[in-house]
């Protein structure tokens, strides 16, 4: 895989090691069981696949790019470029100006930007309608086009759907970006939907099988749906692609029923001609993290800990999988973890912050933590949790001792 040019900051002294000797005894990528560093009075369980991904590296390296290839220009991305605060904190330190927040909000007026201003593409995509106001501004969106590939290849999935009559089910919520972008370039091609999970997948389900009232459709999913989309008509072949950060068990439940539903419908022989199978626009680096934190799950753990941005939809994910099995604190730096022991974490249920005394426990043998980030957070961030947590148990093993003797699960 391409090696990207992205800052040394970035780069990690503590995670950085791990992940290369599991890359060189693992280079198929089969063993999803993680790392186990061994402190003594606090032991971690490094999951073993997390952190900044093809996507993000990619997106990272073009910013910096841009930075340097044009020291005399205004230089601008549409939105974030990644949902990571200490990235996107460090490119607005370099001078660059969001055009829009996460939920599409302008902060920048279009008329406040020219044709001599340098304009990236963050690497959730951007829609059609703004690459081409751009174009009519005389910008170049593909110059410092961050767009990750695997979201590109949602797309041509889409537009080859389209092309063969078929609907397009986005799996995805309705205001990320990626889902916005998605959306925008599926409907050039075909009638196109977005739902957020399987439970809405079922109520779908059952409006194709006429189960449920064509009012429900209105209700439910009308303003999720593309300008002149016919439930009684545009039911009738369908694929299903997902925005690549969700969760890749739940998009396949999603497509399995959605497939059984047609099977119902016009029966197993003629089910191909009405379902398509799109199972490959999963995401590599999803799938991967999310196998592997299935992998922590299966650790004796006493509680985990998720680091990433709080509008990072991968990395929520990670913590609803957690959530499952362990107490799970979802913080997006070192930061969040107080001298007292305390620790100030992010609720994704209720989108608030919530404040624990004392998440540490006291336990007769050592303190067992899951560790793991999302695809957009810094190994470098991940090694300052680390080290935060440690400075808590003072007659620890070093850094150096364990990582010369861990032990690769």
């Amino acid at each position: 895989m391409k090696k990207f040019d992205i800052p040394e900051f970035y780069r990690s002294s503590i995670i950085g090691p791990i992940k290369e000797a599991r890359k060189n005894k693992d280079p198929r990528k089969q063993d999803f069981t993680p790392t186990l560093l061994d402190f003594g009075a606090v032991q971690f369980y490094i999951a073993r696949h997390f952190g900044f991904c093809y996507g993000v590296e990619n997106a990272i390296e073009i910013s910096y790019r841009a930075i340097s290839e044009n020291p005399d220009k205004r230089i601008f991305l549409l939105s974030q470029m990644i949902h990571n605060p200490a990235v996107n904190d460090d490119l607005q330190g370099h001078g660059i100006k969001f055009i829009m927040d996460t939920n599409g909000k302008q902060l920048i007026a279009w008329d406040e930007i020219s044709s001599d201003d340098i304009v990236i593409t963050p690497a959730f995509g951007t829609t059609v309608e703004i690459e081409n106001q751009l174009k009519e501004k005389g910008i170049q969106p593909e110059l410092y086009n961050t767009t990750c590939p695997f979201v590109e290849k949602v797309w041509k999935r889409s537009a080859k759907l389209g092309e063969d009559d078929f609907t397009v089910i986005i799996h995805g919520k309705q205001q990320h970006e990626e889902t916005r972008a998605t959306f925008s370039h599926s409907y050039q091609n075909a009638a196109s939907l977005i739902i957020k999970d399987l439970h809405e997948a079922h109520i779908l389900g059952e409006i194709i099988q006429e189960k449920r009232p064509m009012d429900e459709f209105e209700t439910l999913f009308r303003e999720r749906a593309s300008v002149g989309f016919n439930p009684t008509i545009h039911f009738d072949r369908i694929g299903v692609v997902n925005q690549t950060t969700m969760l890749a068990t739940e998009t396949q439940s999603i497509a399995d029923h959605l497939k059984n539903v047609m099977v119902q419908k016009f029966g197993e022989a003629e089910s191909k001609k009405h379902f398509a199978d799109t199972r490959d626009t999963l995401c590599y680096a999803t799938n991967e993290n999310q196998s592997a934190t299935y992998g922590l799950m299966e650790t004796g753990a006493d509680l985990a800990i998720v680091v990433g941005g709080y509008n990072s939809s991968n990395t929520s994910h990670l913590v609803e999988l957690l959530e499952e099995k362990f107490p799970t604190y979802f913080i997006s730096s070192e930061n969040e973890i107080k001298n007292d022991g305390s620790i100030e974490h992010f609720n994704y249920h209720q989108s608030k912050l919530e404040f624990t005394k004392g998440f540490l426990p006291k336990l007769n043998g050592p303190l067992k933590i899951a560790l793991t980030s999302g695809a957009s957070c810094p190994d470098a961030v991940v090694d300052r949790v680390l080290q935060k947590v440690l400075s808590f148990y003072k007659e620890s093993r070093t850094v150096d001792e364990v990582l010369d003797t861990m032990t690769l699960q």
